[in-house]
């Protein structure tokens, strides 16, 4: 949706109990009422520091088990430029297509025509604690920090394991936050769900 649509919906869910007549203005089209079949999917972004191991890794999963009511992107505050090979060997292993993966700058996502965002997780201790770019669009952010598997030593096994570890770990979050009812739960309650998914002793 364009800026304003985006705008009218914000002020529909949390101005308008969901029901844009109480506000005086028709909008069917932004209707909230959780057909997921006839709204836009809920946009998500993954941030890390170098987007290149567990961003991408959340980018995948999320493209995966949320399709269609969700849609992901991944980006980091000072990205590698390269994803790392253990992620796309991962990947790959698993059936994805990583061809359009790539490290990239969280800035991508703050210039005019990016997405608007309705949620925003970050999955590194470090790039929670970083200044962000402002968002459009004010969206909900939640910390799902995970151990690092691109800093994992050991033998190419032992690092396999590492990184293997961090998919399963962001899958089980996934799959959490994918079951939510969130179309019927307001800004605090998703607020609550998505901080506590955070909080998942793995």
């Amino acid at each position: 949706p364009s800026a304003m649509q985006a705008l009218i919906g914000y002020l529909t869910r949390e101005c308008c109990n969901g029901n844009p007549a109480d506000c005086g203005f028709n909008a069917p089209e932004l209707s909230v009422s959780g057909d997921s079949s006839m709204s836009e999917p809920f946009k998500i972004l993954f941030l890390c520091t170098g987007n290149s191991a567990r961003s991408i890794l959340a980018e995948a999963l999320m493209n995966r088990i949320g399709a269609p009511q969700f849609k992901a992107w991944s980006a980091g505050s000072q990205p590698k430029g390269a994803v790392h090979p253990k992620s796309l060997a991962l990947l790959q292993s698993l059936g994805y297509e990583t061809s359009g993966f790539r490290s990239k700058s969280w800035d991508e996502f703050a210039e005019d025509g990016a997405p608007a965002f309705d949620f925003i997780f970050t999955v590194c201790d470090s790039a929670a604690g970083e200044a962000c770019p402002v968002w459009l669009g004010h969206p909900m952010t939640a910390h799902w920090g995970i151990p690092d598997p691109a800093a994992a030593t050991g033998t190419d096994a032992e690092i396999s394991l590492a990184f293997a570890e961090a998919y399963r770990q962001m899958k089980n979050r996934i799959e959490a936050f994918t079951a939510l009812p969130l179309t019927s739960l307001d800004r605090m309650a998703q607020q609550k769900e998505a901080d506590a998914i955070g909080k998942m002793q793995d």
